[in-house]
């Protein structure tokens, strides 16, 4: 399972490579909706970054709400700095006088809950992006790349997909939805696999592996694994182009939810050896209109095209 991606977060660099337009509309509306708190939209560092120099009206809208929410956000981060300094004063107080288990726990917690706090205001305000700015998790949303109208477009969308029709609730009840196995396009996927097609820019990959699986030892009785979390790179530095399927969700009352999933197939040698099952399908460029563009009674030429994957080498090492 692709847990994480540190992806192609700038809608404009999609825009230049594949002479594509951008949803203004629908950016426009994930960000009011963000700011507004009419949804818990978890968007990176690096694609807000993207409107930081407004070239149009909309843009600079864009930017207002995004600034808008950072304010919002950051005045809630110092009132529970506040909170949580009141709270570990009140801790050393009380462990001047008397060394208590709870004292002592509550010291720990309000420390580690005010670095928190402070490491979240210090990335706010930030201007330089780094590498953590452009990764994204599950619920995170990324610039997604597909056909709409017989034109190329870079909308944005939640990485976990809700399939049209499925109840909200679909989100607990399957949460590894925000990969696709290959081996199920044509089962639980069936209902977007040959009709709404994308394609995510990937640098690099990230998977929770146990870690006798990365030593290729087996666990004696009594000792308990533990879990890494490892980075998968190109060995050449070439960027994936990855299939993904997406959605749109529509419910009375409820905003409309665009989501996708990448699409995931069996590991390549130095993956397995590196202790994971999975990875994900990295097309190539040549393939790319056709995947944006699919025959639903033609399944098995999008198939060929996941099949033709492209081979890079995947290098790897334990994540930051």
């Amino acid at each position: 399972m692709c847990y994480s991606a540190q992806i192609e977060a700038d809608y404009k660099k999609y825009v230049r490579k594949f002479g594509a337009h951008m949803d203004i509309r629908e950016f426009a509306r994930l960000y009011w909706e963000r700011a507004e708190g009419r949804l818990k939209v978890k968007i990176p560092k690096a694609m807000d970054n993207a409107f930081a120099n407004p070239e149009n009206d909309t843009e600079a809208e864009i930017k207002r709400l995004i600034d808008q929410h950072n304010i919002e956000q950051s005045k809630a981060l110092e009132e529970e700095v506040f909170k949580q300094r009141a709270r570990l004063v009140a801790a050393e107080r009380t462990l001047q006088t008397k060394t208590t288990k709870a004292a002592t726990e509550s010291k720990r917690i309000a420390a580690d809950k005010i670095e928190a706090a402070l490491g979240r205001i210090d990335d706010m305000r930030r201007t330089e992006l780094l590498a953590r700015d452009s990764r994204i998790f599950p619920g995170n949303y990324a610039p997604l790349l597909v056909q709409n109208n017989g034109h190329l477009v870079v909308r944005p969308m939640r990485y976990q997909c809700r399939i049209g029709g499925k109840p909200a609730s679909y989100d607990f009840k399957y949460p590894g939805t925000y990969n696709a196995r290959l081996d199920s396009l044509g089962g639980f996927w069936k209902p977007v696999f040959g009709y709404s097609h994308g394609v995510l820019i990937v640098d690099s990959f990230y998977e929770n592996v146990k870690k006798s699986k990365t030593e290729g030892r087996v666990l004696p009785d009594g000792e308990e694994d533990e879990n890494v979390v490892l980075q998968f790179t190109p060995r050449d530095g070439s960027r994936m182009l990855v299939a993904c399927l997406w959605s749109k969700w529509s419910a009375p009352g409820e905003p409309d939810l665009y989501s996708f999933a990448a699409i995931t197939d069996e590991p390549p040698p130095e993956v397995a050896e590196a202790g994971h099952d999975r990875c994900i399908v990295s097309i190539k460029p040549e393939n790319v209109a056709a995947w944006l563009n699919p025959n639903p009674k033609d399944l098995a030429a999008q198939y060929a095209i996941l099949e033709d994957k492209v081979h890079p080498y995947y290098e790897h090492r334990l994540a930051a």
